[in-house]
């Protein structure tokens, strides 16, 4: 190293796939185990590594040094972290704890025997099935790996690891073999659409860029993942950087760019090491930098913290973030594709979308295409979380059904609970119902039932999930995002949640009903942005597909999942009441009176269901009673 020329690294390559490869231990450093203690279970790894001398028994790295134990990325499984998978076989523990790696060594490594106890079961029927193997575990079984092929199976922080696995050969194929429009072409013809929430054709923006005249272009990567529960992106950026390097490469090659940016939030401190280090790694091995592979391409990299505005995963916001400016949107056009960074054409892709293309460029877009719909070629990536058995990252094929995805890939619903509803896409995403179960995962067939692709993120609830609540939850994180820019947004997502205040609080009446369904209309048509424009979403699919407990709590003050506060009420029962006054000094709002051997009161109309009342009673007196429907509406 430094590669010179395609033929180079191509040699590199082939000498490190004819290392041996007898055992891999693989440890998951994704956030979620590192959480749980990953480090200490990885340490306790190299303490009997070294104690036992197994390095004889384990594929060593190229420098013979030290034997293969790996730091990967995330696998996916997070609920059950940390992971440890032994390689070649396959073998995938859960819950790993420092005193099980005694085990793992003794019986596994040494005598080939499974740790049984620590892999995937399952009680069905009574009965107790379990699976060692990871391709067997039903949360796997029907993913298909194009984005996350690494996560989970690579050290991040090594290059060889990523260049094992064909790493850089799709940009050493471009620049010597291809020319810009042959990329594009190539692009165009997988149907990759954009993986940030709008489904633009990739190739399309690609051609715009190169279309546009200029001395100057970029291309942006937006991490800047700000959903709630969403972590797709950052977990690509974690456990497999160099596939985002080299995707942004080829899209600079494409359309005749020679920066770029890494648009991250700072607050994925374990994102910006890996990708600091992996650019760093990249650039001595000549594999950005001046002329790659003695070609008159050149192209370098910058990475950009962000401070964690929502508002800024929106283009011109992101753009205005990066040029030192109050992260704001601007109207399009002109697009950023025409004019972006400082004024110049600027093509702005996602993680999942770059990650998406060096693999496209080496299989070609038949196989691509080979998966997925007509119109949404390839896979997604989702974050399942929510009420979820299995949370955690799952990439499967696009056309899959809710269904599928909910109950066979997630596990259905926690402890055994009624499935309710799915929030997909986000914030600004849209409520799904159990009649949408069967709706195919794509673009075009989730707009249609009024909800976006989003992201990835998906939120499934069960029974005791206030739907009303929901739809403020995520209403109220949109307003506090906003950037106040625009009147409709700035506004209207400000108005709409008073009202959802009011009905969650039981002080609504039937008019605000109208009135938010009109301010939501009013918002969505007239804002600048895509996060006013998809603000409403939440609110107008809960309405639409459960407008009934929308009027439970308007009109009968009633919460069927016993969640909203201001419909339950604290009693006194007068049987079990002492009048020893504790839960009238407790009160803040002083609402319970009685005296000496006559039963305490609460005051209904003062009472503001704090529940201090409740917790201070030492006889259990005071009693909690949710209002029913008693009377019609």
């Amino acid at each position: 190293m430094p590669f010179k020329t395609k033929e180079e690294l191509e040699n590199h390559i082939q000498e490190l796939k004819r290392e041996p490869v007898t055992a891999q231990i693989l440890v998951c450093g994704g956030l979620g185990c590192l959480a749980k203690g990953a480090d200490a279970v990885y340490k306790r790894f190299q303490e009997l590594i070294e104690k036992n001398q197994l390095s004889a028994t384990v594929k060593k790295t190229a420098d013979n040094h030290q034997p293969s134990l790996k730091e990967t990325g995330c696998m996916g499984l997070c609920e059950a972290g940390p992971l440890v998978r032994i390689e070649p076989k396959g073998i995938l523990y859960l819950r790993v704890k420092p005193e099980d790696v005694d085990r793992i060594v003794e019986e596994t490594l040494k005598n080939n025997q499974v740790v049984d106890d620590l892999v995937y079961q399952e009680e069905t029927n009574q009965e107790i099935r379990k699976w060692p193997l990871m391709k067997d575990v039903p949360f796997y079984r029907k993913q298909m790996k194009i984005v996350l092929r690494n996560c989970g199976s690579i050290d991040p922080e090594e290059l060889d690891d990523y260049l094992v696995h064909d790493g850089y050969l799709a940009l050493a194929k471009v620049v010597t073999t291809m020319s810009p429009d042959d990329v594009i072409g190539e692009i165009l013809k997988s149907g990759l659409r954009g993986r940030g929430g709008g489904g633009f054709p990739t190739g399309r923006k690609w051609q715009f860029a190169r279309l546009s005249k200029a001395d100057r272009k970029f291309i942006v990567c937006n991490g800047d993942e700000g959903d709630p529960g969403a972590f797709m992106d950052r977990s690509v950026m974690e456990g497999d950087p160099h596939t985002v390097i080299e995707g942004m490469a080829i899209a600079g090659y494409a359309f005749g760019a020679q920066e770029g940016y890494i648009y991250v939030r700072a607050e994925y401190p374990l994102a910006v090491k890996r990708l600091k280090k992996a650019i760093a790694d990249a650039r001595e091995a000549g594999l950005i930098g001046k002329n790659l592979f003695g070609t008159s391409f050149s192209f370098d990299l910058i990475i950009k913290e962000g401070a964690g505005a929502f508002v800024c995963g929106e283009e011109t916001a992101l753009l205005a973030s990066i040029e030192g400016k109050r992260g704001m949107p601007n109207p399009r056009p002109p697009f950023p594709a025409n004019k972006g960074l400082w004024g110049y054409p600027t093509v702005i892709n996602n993680v999942e979308t770059l990650a998406n293309v060096p693999i496209i460029i080496l299989k070609g877009a038949d196989w691509f295409r080979s998966f997925g719909t007509v119109t949404s070629p390839g896979t997604k990536t989702f974050a399942l979380s929510g009420k979820i058995r299995n949370t955690g990252l799952a990439e499967v094929p696009m056309g899959i059904s809710l269904r599928e995805l909910i109950f066979d890939v997630g596990g259905g619903v926690q402890d055994n609970g009624k499935f309710k509803a799915v929030q997909i896409g986000g914030p600004s995403g849209g409520c799904l119902t159990e009649q949408h179960l069967d709706l195919t995962v794509d673009y075009d067939s989730l707009c249609s039932a009024g909800a976006i692709m989003g992201s990835g993120g998906l939120v499934t609830m069960d029974e005791n999930t206030c739907i009303v609540e929901l739809a403020r939850y995520f209403l109220h994180f949109t307003q506090n995002e906003s950037c106040g820019k625009c009147v409709p947004c700035r506004e209207g997502t400000k108005h709409m949640l008073n009202i959802l205040q009011k009905i969650v609080e039981a002080r609504a009446k039937g008019e605000d009903l109208d009135l938010l369904i009109e301010t939501a209309e009013v918002v969505r048509d007239a804002s600048l942005c895509g996060l006013g424009k998809t603000a409403p979403n939440p609110v107008l699919t809960t309405l639409r597909y459960f407008k009934d407990e929308y009027l439970d709590h308007v009109y009968n003050h009633v919460c069927v999942a016993h969640v909203c506060n201001a419909m339950k009420e604290y009693r006194i029962d007068p049987e079990k009441c002492r009048a020893c006054g504790k839960c009238a000094r407790v009160c803040p709002v002083k609402c319970i009176s009685g005296r000496p051997k006559v039963p305490y009161i609460i005051d209904q109309e003062a009472c503001i269901k704090c529940g201090s009342c409740f917790e201070a009673c030492p006889f259990d007196a005071v009693l909690v009673e949710w209002r029913s429907k008693n009377h019609e509406s």
